[in-house]
């Protein structure tokens, strides 16, 4: 069977709504793959569509996993609004001109490595911060962040490789 970006997409956004829904290890960690699923949509599909993919699967999420409806899709529109932008400024303007995915083999390790950060970061600190509103105190904040970037980096290294694969294969 081929391999899909589609069906892939699908089935990691299944994995989230599972680790949103069973892996609670902590209040003050939580693990999220969304920003890195976002990243690696095709470098074809433009920002408005990353948006709307970005929105559908925020939304989705909220709804069957999270419970506070909204949360993730508003703090994943604005992941895939920078997107272009990023892949830009890090990748250069190479994956948009050539149409391909951006992969660990092509980009490297430290470049896929920045791009998840930022974008992770953008992500939790939205989401968090909405999440937390006038309820948490500011350390608290601090630490959840800090520690939920560096528990979703490591998982979003592993799935990196499920959705960034080579067209030539």
């Amino acid at each position: 069977m081929r391999k899909t970006f589609a069906f892939t997409y699908i089935l990691l956004v299944i994995a989230q709504m599972i680790l949103s829904n069973y892996f609670h290890f902590t209040p003050l960690v939580m693990l999220t793959i969304l920003p890195v699923m976002i990243l690696c949509i095709p470098t074809k599909v433009n920002t408005f569509w990353a948006m709307v993919i970005a929105f559908a699967t925020g939304l989705a999420v909220d709804w069957l996993a999270e419970g506070t409806l909204g949360i993730n899709a508003m703090s994943l529109v604005p992941v895939a609004f920078v997107r272009k932008t990023l892949i830009g400024m890090i990748f250069g303007i190479e994956p948009f001109e050539q149409k391909e995915n951006l992969t660990i083999k092509k980009y490297g390790f430290a470049r896929m490595s920045f791009a998840i950060l930022i974008l992770t970061a953008l992500f939790l600190v939205i989401y968090i911060l909405a999440d937390c509103a006038g309820t948490r105190p500011l350390w608290f904040i601090g630490a959840k962040t800090g520690l939920s970037l560096v528990a979703s980096y490591i998982v979003s290294i592993l799935v990196v490789n499920l959705l960034s694969y080579d067209d030539r294969r």
